[in-house]
C-alpha cells in the first residue's frame, strides 16, 4: 500500500490516459468501424474490396508492429502531428505521443468494429433492405434509418469485447513514452523494488474496474434496448 499512497498521483494520471486513450480510440474506431462495414456491404465494388483488404491487413498485423509504423515510420516519411505538440489540461500536458498511440490503436481496432458491425448488419432481415430499396431509399438512407439502428442492437455485445481488448492493449502505449498505467505500474516497480506484487495487483484491479465499467454499460445499453423493442 505504501508505494499506492505515496504516489497516488502517479497512479491516478496511469489510468486517467489509458481512459483517454479507450475513449478518443473508441469514438474513432466506432465511427471508422461502421464506415468501413458500410463500404464492406456497400455497391460500390472498389470500396467494397478496399474495405476488405484493409480489414484483412490489420486484423492479420499485431499491434506492436502498428504503433513501431504509427510512432517511427510515420514521422519519418513526413508524417507528423506537429499542430498537438502539446496541449496543456489542466495541470497535465498531453504530447503528440497521445495522439500517434490513439492513431494506432484506433486502425487496429476499427477492423475488429468493422467485422462486429458487419455481423450485425447480416442479422438483419435482406427483406427489410430490398422494401427499403422499393420506396426509393438511397443506400445512404437505407443504412442510416433502417438497417444499422437494427444492426447495433445486434452488435453490443461483440463491440463491448472489442473495447474490452482496446482497454487491454492500450498497454502496448507504454512501450512509446505514454505514462498509461502499465507504464506506472513499471515506474512505480522501479521505485518499491520491495512491493512489486503488490503493484501488480493494483493495477490489476485498475484495469478489472474500467474493464467492468464497460462491461455494465453494455449491459444496461442492451437492456434498454430490449425493452424498446418490446
Amino acid at each position: 500500500m505504501e508505494a499506492i499512497l505515496t504516489d497516488y498521483d502517479l497512479y491516478l494520471k496511469g489510468f486517467a490516459l489509458t481512459v483517454g486513450l479507450v475513449l478518443v480510440s473508441g469514438v474513432a474506431s466506432l465511427v471508422f468501424g461502421a464506415l468501413l462495414a458500410a463500404a464492406r456491404v456497400g455497391p460500390i465494388w472498389v470500396l467494397s474490396k478496399a474495405a476488405s483488404l484493409y480489414v484483412t491487413i490489420f486484423r492479420n498485423t499485431p499491434l506492436l508492429m502498428v504503433f513501431i509504423f504509427v510512432a517511427i515510420a510515420m514521422p519519418r516519411i513526413g508524417i507528423t502531428f506537429k499542430f498537438v505538440e502539446e496541449i496543456a489540461v489542466g495541470d497535465w500536458s498531453i504530447s503528440a505521443f497521445f495522439f500517434r498511440a490513439c492513431v494506432a490503436l484506433t486502425l487496429y481496432t476499427s477492423a475488429f468494429v468493422c467485422e462486429a458491425f458487419r455481423s450485425g448488419i447480416n442479422a438483419v432481415p435482406l427483406g427489410q433492405a430490398e422494401a427499403a430499396r422499393a420506396l426509393g431509399l438511397t443506400f445512404v438512407q437505407n443504412m442510416t434509418n433502417i438497417v444499422m439502428p437494427q444492426a447495433l442492437r445486434a452488435v453490443v455485445p461483440p463491440l463491448t469485447s472489442v473495447f474490452i481488448a482496446l482497454t487491454k492493449n492500450t498497454s502496448v502505449a507504454a512501450a512509446f513514452g505514454i505514462a498509461e498505467a502499465t507504464s506506472a505500474m513499471r515506474t512505480l516497480g522501479n521505485r518499491y523494488g520491495d512491493q512489486v506484487v503488490e503493484i501488480f495487483f493494483f493495477i490489476a484491479i485498475g484495469y478489472i474496474v474500467v474493464v467492468e465499467l464497460l462491461a455494465l454499460g453494455s449491459y444496461a445499453l442492451e437492456r434498454r434496448w430490449k425493452v424498446a423493442a418490446r
